[in-house]
């Protein structure tokens, strides 16, 4: 029995060592690999190309709120060194009547320079807000005429 098989066995290798892979088989096969290997550097370019996007937006978006926390900064210590002037002011005061008058007036300054600060900081917002979807739009249309091709 072992004796047929091992007969067999022989056989067979020796057949598989004449059989031939036919023509078009073989162009098939090294057609689909070719095809394969462009799509998969196509499919690879067009990863690497959104990976850059992000991080692009990403950047985008840090660069904007570093603006928007360094504004947002500037601005409390401004106030507050004005707080600090108002009060040095109305420490000062000689009368009641002097001392109400500082603090009014420090009110309205105030009131003008908050005013100020906060058209100030929704403009910067809008900008960097406009910045971060310009960038996204264009990474988006980018990568999807690579997509595309």
């Amino acid at each position: 029995m072992n004796e047929q098989f091992t007969r067999q066995a022989h056989d067979m290798f020796a057949a598989a060592k004449e059989a031939r892979i036919p023509e078009n088989l073989q162009a098939f096969a090294e057609e689909g690999v070719t095809k394969s290997r462009e799509a998969f550097t196509k499919m690879n370019t067009v990863a690497q190309d959104s990976a850059k996007a992000a991080e692009e937006v990403l950047l985008a978006a840090q660069a904007g709120a570093k603006a928007i926390g360094e504004k947002m900064v500037h601005n409390t210590t401004v106030n507050a060194q004005a707080v600090f002037d108002a009060a040095e002011s109305i420490a000062r005061a000689k009368t009641l009547p002097e001392a109400a008058r500082l603090q009014a007036n420090f009110f309205q300054q105030q009131f003008a320079v908050a005013g100020a600060q906060t058209k100030e900081l929704f403009e910067l917002s809008s900008k960097v807000a406009r910045q971060t979807f310009e960038t996204m739009n264009t990474a988006s249309q980018k990568n999807f005429e690579q997509f595309k091709n």
